[in-house]
């Protein structure tokens, strides 16, 4: 049997909670968290970072983290514009990178990682949360594999988020400026919708689709316009179809940061995941029911072991891309790119 030395990895950008989900999956994989840095050491998000990791070596310049040797890999959530530069450094410096979504903001940005990964022989994954830290999304995978719906023909992702969230904030004032620059942040249909992207291909099969449609409005903070507080679009391939709705519009009523739900349409039956809430319901998340010939079915989630970082540590070891192919990465971006340039501008968005 091989045996692999201990993967080393450092976390350069430290601007959204997502990063704590990043951090603590590679350390329960087996990786070791070696230092960190950050643009703005101030940010809430960074100061809870250090808090929870006090013996973890904290560096003063990025860049000088980014191209230090005995690191293994890279793991960034800076502010979304940020990525894309951190990302290529780190792959030109022989690291591996797993980037918070969205890996990128720019088709340039896109075109500079596709050129560093084909140049170096490094990968780049982006950790689209809403599929790789939600256990029912999991389930639902090998229940679609297994063929208890048949054919899959469409999902449905809806993606509604809480601009106030505390855990998003880490205990912060509010959301930063960069928040409200669509510049820097991508736009809505970039920042969120790439996860319900990355959905459609995953479980239809898809390498590649078309957008069909996009839309982005502001209709609810007109005082903000860089704000995109809703977002849809339509997606297309060979053989199935995807609708994608994305939104800040959770009410402070509801019990979690936003009612994320995925429904999956196939020829002999559907699934429907409510991933972080069963309004009125059970108690917590990983909700899947299951509807098919043989009755209907509820199937709780919340056991089912996750993969994505196992499979990373695997990946740095064995050269291979099993956490999330490369070409299916680079094309959920594309995807997300393509609607966002291609939207429709609707109230006081810009």
């Amino acid at each position: 049997m091989t045996s692999y030395s201990t993967v080393r990895f450092a976390a350069v950008g430290l601007d959204h909670a997502h990063i704590h989900g990043q951090i603590a999956g590679l350390i329960k994989a087996g990786a070791e968290f070696v230092a960190l840095a950050t643009d703005d050491p101030s940010a809430a998000i960074a100061a809870d970072v250090r808090q929870r990791y006090p013996d973890v070596e904290v560096v003063a310049d990025p860049d000088e983290l980014v191209t230090r040797d005995g690191i293994d890999l890279i793991v960034t959530a800076a502010v979304p514009d940020r990525r894309a530069a951190i990302a290529v450094a780190a792959l030109r410096s022989g690291k591996d990178v797993v980037a918070d979504k969205p890996g990128c903001t720019t088709f340039d940005q896109l075109e500079q990682i596709e050129k560093a990964v084909a140049e170096t022989g490094r990968f780049w994954s982006v950790t689209f949360s809403e599929r790789f830290e939600v256990p029912c999304v999991l389930k639902a995978g090998e229940l679609v594999r297994a063929g208890r719906i048949g054919t899959v023909v469409q999902t449905l992702g809806l993606g509604p988020h809480r601009i106030g969230d505390r855990a998003h904030l880490g205990g912060g004032a509010g959301r930063p400026d960069w928040f409200y620059d669509k510049f820097r942040y991508g736009g809505i249909l970039v920042d969120i919708a790439s996860h319900q992207i990355d959905q459609f291909l995953w479980f239809t099969g898809a390498r590649t689709a078309e957008v069909v449609a996009s839309t982005v409005g502001n209709f609810a903070n007109p005082d903000d316009p860089g704000l995109q507080d809703f977002g849809d679009l339509l997606l297309r391939s060979d053989n199935a179809q995807g609708y994608i709705r994305v939104d800040w519009y959770t009410p402070a009523g509801l019990g979690t940061w936003g009612d994320g739900r995925l429904m999956i349409l196939g020829t002999e039956g559907y699934i429907e995941l409510r991933k972080y809430i069963d309004i009125a319901g059970r108690d917590g998340g990983d909700h899947l029911f299951l509807v098919n010939q043989e009755g209907t079915q509820y199937i709780d989630c919340s056991d089912v072991e996750l993969t994505y970082f196992p499979d990373l540590i695997r990946d740095v070891q064995e050269r291979t891309t099993t956490a999330a192919p490369q070409e299916h990465t680079f094309e959920t971006m594309r995807l997300a790119l393509t609607a966002q340039q291609q939207a429709v501008l609707r109230g006081a968005a810009k």
